[in-house]
Parts: C-alpha cells; structure tokens; sequence
C-alpha cells in the first residue's frame, strides 16, 4: 500500500509538472505575441494629421464663437451705458427741476 501512495504521488506530482510546463510554454507564447502586437503598434503610422486638423478646426470654431460672444457683450454693454447715461440725465433734470421749484 505505501508504494502504491508514493506511486499516486508521483503520478501527481508529474502530471502537475507537466501542466505547469504547458502553461510556462502557454504563457511564453502569448508574452511573445503581445511583444509583436506592442511591436506593430509602435511601428504603425497614427493618423496624426487628421488628428491636428480636426483640433484646429474645433480650436477656430472655440475662437470665432468667442468672438462673437466678446461682441455681444461689448453690445450690451454700450446699451446698458447708453441707458444708464440717459436715466442719470433725467435724474439729473428732475433734481434740477425740483430745486428750481418746477415739477
């Protein structure tokens, strides 16, 4: 019986060797085949042209719309000055009128 164990054990012990071979030889396989993508990859030509095209196509379109928002509010700042200087003149002539005793 002790030597049918040691027999058993030793079974086991080799067909876990053998899978641990399999899966090192397994993972040495797909290392090398992720080097070779990684390899592809780095080698390959990014569309980098097209990529700064379209960035400075949305960085003039940022621009003009900025621009146009600058304009509209300098617009409405000269309105709002405009009636600002137009409410202190009338202001201004009814304290004048209201001192000289006209309403």
């Amino acid at each position: 019986m002790p030597e049918e164990m040691t027999s058993s054990v030793e079974a086991i012990e080799a067909k876990a060797e053998k899978i641990l071979t399999e899966a090192k030889t397994r993972a040495s396989e797909i290392v090398l085949q992720a080097k070779e993508e990684a390899r592809k990859i780095l080698s390959s030509q990014l569309p980098l042209d097209e990529a700064k095209a379209e960035s400075e196509k949305i960085v003039s379109k940022a621009q003009t719309e900025a621009d146009t928002k600058i304009k509209d509010a300098e617009k409405s700042a000269a309105e709002i000055n405009a009636n600002a200087d137009r409410r202190v003149k009338e202001i201004t002539e009814l304290v004048v009128n209201i001192v000289k005793g006209k309403s």
